[in-house]
């Protein structure tokens, strides 16, 4: 029988948005050299941002948000957009909200690509534990578990890439993808021969060269991962080379996946994935637009018959976000983690739910995993 009562305070509660609030993070513990991220510089720290969205009866939920180069950058402009576009919103408007802001990004703010994630995200968490359900089960789960791979950052020799896909072997990851130099051809070939050689023949490899190729060079590069059993080809030209990769994925055979860092899906992805622009398409819940942007992206590339392969979000609090996404639609193959992955497992009360390479979906409410409160007071420097 219903309980009148509980009805009754359900009504009650206030879910519009109250407070906002955006810290601005630094771990100082996590060095990244310039050369494993291609980059010119050291990082000394890693930033991020930690959004929490208060509602009008007290009710919070916090993401982490990607930070780029400046957690204080990134951190301002958001809050200078986002408090007076969310607060008095309710929670449950979802779609409504997703859909005003992109007319409100347009007119005004045009904010980088992982602006929005954490908001859209924290909205989600907030209606997930109110249902006292885990977000992929309140999303609507297709499973519980998902297989994982690793993907590596840019390491300095060929031997320093077998080694390591030999050990992400070892401890049952199902499949590695390379990140390779991208300086020299003839290097980047024998960075995949030596990784293929290490593995053997049957374990899965991708091979993501962020865009350092031209056409021709990717057409040559794609035919010789062909011969290696590669199982893709990521971002060999850049995502919005359209003309080139649409030619690049008519010619081969290889998989061309793309469209992780196109802005505005998904309607940027619509047609790459009607003209095969490429054959497997990116998503993300920092870079796409939330966990909203990439249901949207996912179910958009289910009707073609096309995978849509999440994406990394590198900080261990997002990738969580995008295993439940993952857990929720039904063509999407792995689940992604950069490695070493301790380098990046900070956030979280616990370690991903990751054992001989499967992800298990963890059954507590929202993210089924607390935030790492004392150590995110630890590395935040601002708050606004």
């Amino acid at each position: 029988t219903a309980n009148p009562a509980r009805y009754s305070k359900q009504r009650t509660m206030d879910m519009r948005i109250a407070q906002i609030e955006v810290r601005c993070c630094r771990h100082k513990a996590v060095q990244l050299a310039a050369e494993s991220l291609r980059e010119s510089a050291e990082q000394t720290g890693l930033e991020f941002l930690v959004v929490t969205l208060t509602t009008r009866d007290g009710t919070r939920a916090s993401s982490f948000g990607f930070a780029g180069r400046s957690a204080r950058g990134s951190g301002e402009l958001a809050a200078a957009a986002m408090r007076p576009f969310l607060t008095g919103r309710d929670y449950r408007d979802r779609e409504g909200i997703w859909q005003a802001f992109r007319t409100e990004d347009r007119w005004w703010n045009l904010l980088p690509i992982y602006s929005y994630g954490p908001f859209d995200i924290a909205l989600w968490l907030l209606a997930a534990q109110a249902a006292d359900q885990p977000l992929y089960k309140f999303i609507g789960a297709c499973r519980d578990t998902v297989p994982t791979y690793c993907s590596s950052l840019v390491l300095p020799t060929p031997q320093a890439y077998a080694a390591e896909a030999v050990a992400v072997k070892g401890e049952g990851y199902k499949a590695y993808k390379v990140h390779p130099r991208g300086q020299d051809f003839g290097e980047d070939l024998a960075i995949h021969r030596s990784v293929r050689d290490a593995v053997g023949p049957d374990f899965t490899l991708m091979s993501d060269p962020v865009g350092c190729f031209n056409l021709e060079d990717a057409i040559r590069f794609g035919r010789e991962l062909e011969h290696m059993n590669y199982l893709w080809l990521e971002e060999p030209l850049f995502d919005e080379n359209i003309h080139s990769l649409r030619e690049l994925s008519r010619v081969l055979d290889i998989p061309i996946v793309g469209t992780e860092v196109i802005a505005k899906h998904p309607y940027s992805v619509a047609e790459c994935i009607s003209t095969r622009v490429v054959d497997r398409v990116r998503a993300d819940v920092s870079w796409t637009g939330g966990v909203t942007g990439v249901l949207k992206t996912a179910t958009l590339a289910e009707a073609f018959g096309v995978n849509c392969e999440i994406h990394t979000s590198i900080l261990h609090p997002l990738e969580l976000v995008n295993l439940h996404c993952a857990a929720a639609v039904s063509n999407c193959s792995y689940f992604e983690l950069l490695t070493p992955v301790q380098t990046f497992a900070f956030g979280l009360v616990e370690p991903l739910p990751v054992a001989d390479g499967i992800a298990t979906l963890p059954n507590g409410p929202g993210l089924g995993i607390d935030l790492d409160w004392d150590l995110i007071d630890d590395c935040t420097f601002k708050i606004l």
